[in-house]
């Protein structure tokens, strides 16, 4: 048996994923097929004594997609430039179209363009830009038509349907707009043919199609990019030592057993042991834990880690495939093959509406033709389809989710897939990671005891001035509190006690209770030490002189509105869950604080995806929040995924929506856009629907006893108003209030 992933083209929505697996699956040699939409691949298991790769990409064409061969990640920063430079001219290029469509009956045009003075220029331009409408939207096509040839008509066989008999009948008119016949005539009276060319409605429809499939292929990218960063945490090069010196080589020639130096300031190359020497490493992406952690020999360190200020040597594990970093890999990849993409309610629709309107235009010609000219049967015909052209159908859901999406990112919510605003609508429980995400993510002072005569701000100018000679992580809370105005001579650190200077002709000292041991000063103040232990706090002493000047506590502080956005989670009668890799006691602290319940900690980044994966199982509908490199899985699998302001790039390109405000009530905000906007969905697609079942009788004739009648021309002006409709129902969005 063998195994192997091969790039798919030609996929863009859920049942073009489900069909290819479904085909593949029912091949003999084949054991197994995965088809991942967001990757664009299919992982196929398969008997290669039975089967070649050259007949699995036959297979893959017989379903009507195009195989790429093995699946690399691609840089598609050019093809994506080059999208995004046709929508931009495309763009262009509707607004001219639409003036010289309809705006010449409000608006001037040059007298060659008009419909009234030269129909057949008018006609002939019109032409030739909606056959560049066509070739830009030719791939929407093929998918459409290959859709109903496979049975599962989706929004693409709508829109096919719908530009191909706009277009269609537009030609019919052109023709004999071309052989003379300018004004035809009817039971509702005289017309002119201009009026009832429907270019216009072939080319708006494609360019909306085409601006929604780049969102879509620009979010699957990002994706695929986040897969890639998580790569690059390790370093390209390690040095190892061999017994005649040391040498820095590729990672890749890294072997199990070598002995690798890491030094103050460099990346762990791969997972391993420390056999020699110790330093502070900051495992934040791993484990969450915004202080670095002190490793000595015997402990195991994990690729990607940033050695602050020690040196060890270590003996590499786990090297490639088999790292931590690899790991995660694998699991944001299983996350996005495993996430079960939302279908879209027209889709769902669609399989019963396109053929139901096909069978009734088709009768309609037929009965017709019997018992009228040929002529207005076609007429018959066409209209049918033209009043059933999914317009508003096809705008119903972009476009509510276009402006939704403006509003959340106008409030500094970044919305980066469109399922993601129904997903949220039915979301009953949020896990928020709590290192950077409920709280700030980097030390700060949060208490200073002064037993000095000195004013405070002194205090804290002279503690920055010592704490800015030193590289340990807690000094930076020091700086940020204070002003390091003073010279400190004479430095000298005690690896697991603190350090001591000469600060503005003072001996200072700052560490922890040991250090009072080490310099021989009396601690007198231990109960306020403990007090400070219990809020989760590390303790530093600063001694001036031989006295203790100071106590310190310093931690992660809960963000200032985190309480709050809690309790309005919980009105909405939404359950929060802590899940963090922190330690048990600090992280129940913090959720006491806050009023969270319930409180997942100690847990690797497999063990948040099993948490993740729990609460699904018990048919809970989960959102996770979350901000570091260890939430990325999580993030991946959740129903939605939210990055904080600050996080990684890999959190952010892992998760559905980013926060780019520093702002939890966004979180509450998300919640509100993504009900209404569900909602006002549901009410465009009703009044869609309810547009063709009131249009299409009256297309067919069925009222013609009582004088109510519609052409072709009339069709697509009341397409144009059911459109006009959905448009005014889905512009509402705009005026959602935040927090």
């Amino acid at each position: 048996m063998k195994k192997i992933t091969l790039g798919v083209e030609g996929m863009s929505c859920a049942a073009c994923s489900g069909g290819l697996e479904k085909h593949l699956s029912g091949k003999e040699g084949i054991i197994s097929a995965s088809v991942n939409l967001v990757m664009a691949n299919a992982t196929i298991e398969y008997d290669e004594e039975k089967l070649s790769v050259k007949e699995l990409e036959a297979f893959i064409k017989e379903a009507g997609f195009k195989s790429t061969g093995l699946f690399v990640l691609k840089d598609e920063g050019k093809a994506h430039v080059r999208q995004k430079t046709l929508l931009i001219a495309y763009g262009v290029l509707t607004v001219v179209f639409l003036y010289l469509s309809m705006g010449q009956m409000f608006l001037p045009v040059p007298r060659f363009l008009s419909m009234h003075h030269s129909p057949v220029i008018y006609a002939a331009v019109l032409f030739s830009l909606t056959v560049l409408y066509l070739i830009y939207g030719s791939d929407i096509f093929i998918k459409g038509i290959r859709s109903l040839f496979h049975r599962s008509p989706n929004m693409d066989t709508l829109v096919t349907l719908g530009v191909a008999s706009s277009f269609g009948y537009s030609v019919y008119v052109m023709i004999m707009i071309f052989t003379g016949h300018i004004v035809y005539t009817d039971s509702l009276g005289e017309h002119m043919y201009t009026d009832s060319l429907y270019f216009e409605s072939c080319a708006v429809i494609i360019y909306f199609i085409k601006l929604g499939r780049f969102i879509d292929k620009a979010s699957k990218n990002k994706t695929k990019q986040a897969i890639k960063d998580l790569v690059q945490i390790t370093p390209e090069t390690a040095t190892v030592k061999y017994a005649d010196g040391e040498k820095k080589v590729p990672i890749d020639e890294i072997n199990k057993g070598d002995t690798i130096v890491c030094r103050a300031g460099e990346k762990v190359a791969v997972d391993g042991t420390i056999t020699s020497g110790g330093a502070h490493l900051d495992e934040a992406f791993i484990s969450g834990e915004s202080k670095p952690v002190s490793k000595k020999e015997g402990d195991g360190v994990v690729a990607g880690s940033v050695n602050y200020d020690g040196y060890f040597e270590y003996t590499a594990e786990r090297i490639g495939k088999d790292s931590t970093v690899s790991e995660i890999v694998r699991l944001v990849v299983e996350a996005t093959n495993t996430k079960m993409p939302i279908a879209k309610i027209a889709d769902k629709v669609s399989g019963i509406f396109v053929p139901a309107v096909m069978a009734i235009a088709l009768v309609a010609l037929i009965v017709c033709a019997i018992i009228m000219p040929i002529g207005n049967a076609i007429t018959t015909f066409v209209t049918v389809l033209v009043v059933a052209c999914p317009c508003s159908l096809g705008l119903a859901t972009p476009l509510a989710i276009v402006v939704s999406e403006g509003k959340c990112a106008s409030g500094g919510i970044l919305v980066k897939k469109s399922e993601t605003l129904e997903a949220a609508s039915k979301a009953n429980v949020v896990v928020f990671d709590k290192t950077g995400t409920l709280t700030y993510g980097k030390l700060k002072i949060s208490k200073a005891v002064n037993y000095s005569d000195m004013p405070i701000e002194e205090i804290m100018n002279i503690a920055a001035s010592l704490e800015a000679r030193s590289t340990h992580p807690i000094a930076k809370a020091f700086v940020e509190a204070g002003k390091p105005i003073y010279a400190a001579d004479d430095f000298v650190g005690e690896d697991g006690f603190g350090i001591s200077a000469r600060v503005d002709g003072k001996k200072v000292s700052m560490g922890n209770a040991k250090m009072l041991d080490l310099l021989g000063v009396k601690n007198e103040h231990e109960l306020e030490e403990a007090e400070l232990k219990r809020s989760g706090n590390s303790i530093v002493y600063l001694v001036i002189d031989g006295a203790v000047a100071a106590l310190f506590g310093v931690n992660d502080l809960i963000k200032d509105e985190a309480k709050q956005v809690v309790a309005e989670l919980s009105r909405r009668k939404i359950e929060v869950t802590m899940l963090t890799g922190d330690n048990r006691e600090t992280a129940e602290l913090i959720a006491a604080e806050l009023g969270i319940k319930r409180v997942i900690a100690d847990v690797v980044p497999s063990e948040k995806v099993k948490a993740i994966k729990q609460l699904k199982s018990e048919g809970k509908r989960v959102v996770m929040c979350g901000d570091g490199i260890n939430d990325s899985p999580a993030l991946a699998f959740a129903d939605v995924g939210i990055s904080v302001h600050g996080g990684t790039d890999i959190a952010m390109n892992s998760s559905d929506v980013i926060l780019m405000k520093d702002n939890l009530f966004r979180i509450v905000d998300l919640f509100e856009v993504s009900r209404r906007t569900v909602a006002n969905i549901k009410q465009n697609l009703f009044w869609a629907f309810f547009y063709n079942c009131l249009m299409i009788p009256i297309a067919l004739g069925a009222f013609r006893w009582a004088g109510i009648a519609i052409t072709p021309m009339i069709a697509g002006i009341s397409m144009v108003l059911s459109s006009l409709t959905v448009i005014a129902n889905a512009l509402r969005l705009r005026l959602i209030k935040f927090n």
